[in-house]
Formats: structure tokens, C-alpha cells, sequence
């Protein structure tokens, strides 16, 4: 087949990550796959003197920034400028993928040339700084959807009525994410995940580190991300923070925690949290995206409502003051929760709805 994805800007963003694990699945597979994403916007001439007056420095916009992408040796083209994506910047091909809500509406506006049209969901993007009503349009778009999770199928059947949804959930590569059986940690030891969107709850994450640094005096805190943390005031500078450290290196993050908090008010999924189980570390979250569906209570980690800080605290609490037998064996069930988990698997679903999609097509013309 001749695939091609719609990214957005490309970036070290988990939806990212998946598209570019498909695009290679696809590849080694003998498909032939192209992907295509606009630049980074240009920074407004305001925002970059407010960052020069904030002592920041003037702030340069990298025209592709680092991405999930890069080293994997895919066929990636950029726009030379931001603007949406046109039928002149796509080759013809059997197949295009929309990618987010922005390029479903530049995949609706392509000719039939460019392929069966695919919106692949990774999460319901009807944010607060989103244009809402075009959001939604595009969910309704008579295009064949695959989504992620079962809460995203249950979406797109029942709030609008679709029932033919493909179900593909993600994975976690277990070549990457291991970790071999172990007891608790010298030092009552916690992690998390740093995003700046609100979304991600990092400011609910610092209220119950101040909570738990009341109670375990020597609480140990480690977080990565792909942005320096200078955006929350109350950042505790005792956090061991590493920004954008290697991809090989993040089993080793994970499984020095006792504990993965994960406090988002909204996820599509949460590749996170199902990488540290897969290195033997139990996980406190939020009802949202594949933690509810996965978490089971006080047996590989406590699930809490969305800004139930009380909760967040003692099911972190609950996690560092098990004892070393009963830590080893919710250590023990996070483990195998993902133990059947496949990107094998997984890529070869995401093939077989592709290739239903050309045959379908085919048969129309």
C-alpha cells in the first residue's frame, strides 16, 4: 500500500510517538509510507519581546523541532511555512491518515487521488483552547475512524453515532521497558511525567509532592520531560528533573520509583503509565484514558476522580508504606497488567484497517 500520514507540528508528544511507530510497523512491512507535517508557527513579534523584557532571551522558533521521528529514517516532509495541508503537498496514494482534528479537516478537503480517507483518534480533543464546534465537526467527518481506547470507541458510536469504529489499542515495546523483579527503594522514591499543559496536571502532581514531603522527610522526587519546568512557580527544586533524556534511558526513570503518579485532567490514553508498569512500578492516576481501564484498586495501583488531590496523596501514600513483601507483589501485577501488551500485535490491526480501507475503495470506483 502507499500510505500517507497528516501530522501536526511534529514534537516529542506521545501522539507523535504512536504515529511514528505505525509509519515504521508500516515500513518494515514493505508498504511504501510518506509523512507530512507544517513547520512550527513563527513565534508573534509580542511574545518574544515579553520573553526578552522577562529575561528569557529572544526565543527562536526551530522550523521542525525535535520529534519521535527523528533517527527512525521515515520519508518526512515539512511545509516550507505553516499553513494547512493541500492536495499539491500530498502524493497519490492508497491510503491518507488524518492524525489530529486539524489535519481530519485537510484530509476532508483532498481529492479522492490521495487515498481512502482514515482519522486515527488518539484522544477527544475538545480542549478550552480549541475552536469547539470545529472539533466536534470533525468526528462527524464520513471518514473510517481508529481510536486508541474502548472509552473512544464508546464516544464515537454513542455521542455520535457511529458504529463503525476500529478499535486499535496502543502498546508498550517490552524491549525498552523492562525491569526485573525488585523490592522497595533506600529511600521512599515517587515520578511523574512533566507537561505544561493543564492538561497534564502537573500543578495537582507538586500539591500532593508538598503533602508527601511532609510525611516521608526523605522523599525522593524524579520527573522528565521535553520542556525546562520554569512555567510553576512552586516547582520544589529538590525534584530530580532530566529534560528529554534518551529514550533508552527511560526504564531505568521509571524503575527507580515505588510509585508513578499521573494526576491529568484529560488523556487519550497515557503511553506513561503503561511504560512503568511494564518496569515494575505501581501507578497512581486519574480516571482518564487507559489508567481506568487498566488499574485495578490497591492491587497494581489506586485509581482516583480527576482533582481528587486527597486521593492522589494517600494512594501514594498507600503505595510507600506497603511493606516489602506486599510492594513486591502489587510490583508484581503492574508488571504482568502489560504483559500481553504487543506493538506487533497492535501494528498489525492498524495494517489489517488500512488495507479493508483500500479494498473498500476499490470496489467503489
Amino acid at each position: 500500500m502507499k500510505i500517507t500520514f497528516l501530522l501536526p507540528t511534529v514534537s516529542l508528544a506521545g501522539g507523535i510517538k504512536v504515529a511514528a511507530l505505525y509509519a515504521a510497523a508500516l515500513v518494515r512491512n514493505g508498504n511504501q509510507v510518506v509523512l507530512v507535517s507544517p513547520p512550527t508557527r513563527e513565534i508573534p513579534l509580542r511574545r518574544k519581546i515579553k520573553s526578552l523584557l522577562l529575561g528569557k532571551g529572544w526565543p527562536k522558533t526551530p522550523r521542525v523541532p525535535p520529534s519521535h521521528l527523528d533517527g527512525l529514517g521515515l520519508d518526512h516532509r515539512t511545509l516550507n511555512t505553516w499553513r494547512p495541508i493541500v492536495d499539491s503537498d500530498v502524493p497519490d496514494a492508497d491510503v491518507v491518515i488524518a492524525t489530529w482534528w486539524e489535519t481530519a479537516e485537510w484530509a476532508a478537503q483532498l481529492s479522492p487521488q490521495k487515498g481512502a480517507k482514515v482519522y486515527f483518534i488518539q484522544g477527544y480533543e475538545v480542549f478550552p483552547y480549541l475552536p469547539r464546534e470545529r472539533v466536534l465537526a470533525t468526528y462527524r467527518l464520513p471518514m473510517q475512524k481508529i481510536v486508541i481506547a474502548n472509552w473512544l470507541k464508546d464516544l464515537m458510536n454513542g455521542t455520535f453515532a457511529d458504529p463503525n469504529v476500529a478499535l486499535v489499542p496502543n502498546s508498550v515495546d517490552r524491549a525498552q521497558f523492562h525491569a526485573p523483579p525488585r523490592g522497595k527503594q533506600t529511600r521512599p522514591t515517587i515520578g511523574f511525567l512533566y507537561g505544561e499543559s493543564s492538561l497534564k496536571g502537573v500543578d495537582l502532581t507538586l500539591q500532593v509532592i508538598q503533602r508527601l514531603a511532609g510525611k516521608f522527610p526523605q522523599l525522593r522526587v524524579i520527573a522528565f520531560g521535553s520542556s525546562p519546568p520554569f512555567h510553576f512557580p512552586h516547582w520544589n527544586a529538590d525534584i530530580e528533573f532530566q529534560q528529554s533524556p534518551p529514550q533508552d534511558t527511560l526504564r531505568h526513570i521509571y524503575a527507580q520509583c515505588d510509585v508513578w503518579i499521573t494526576a491529568s485532567r484529560s488523556e487519550g490514553f497515557n503511553l506513561p503509565a503503561m511504560e512503568a508498569m511494564a518496569c515494575r512500578t505501581p501507578v497512581v492516576a486519574t480516571r482518564t484514558g487507559w489508567p481506568e481501564e487498566a488499574i485495578v484498586q490497591y492491587a497494581n495501583g489506586v485509581l482516583v476522580d480527576v482533582g481528587d488531590i486527597d486521593g492522589l496523596t494517600a494512594g501514594a501514600e498507600w503505595a510507600l508504606t506497603l511493606s516489602d513483601p506486599d510492594w513486591r507483589a502489587v510490583s508484581a501485577n503492574a508488571f504482568d497488567t502489560v504483559a500481553n501488551c504487543s506493538w506487533e500485535r497492535s501494528s498489525q490491526l492498524f495494517e489489517q484497517v488500512l488495507l479493508t480501507q483500500c479494498k473498500s475503495a476499490s470496489s467503489r470506483r
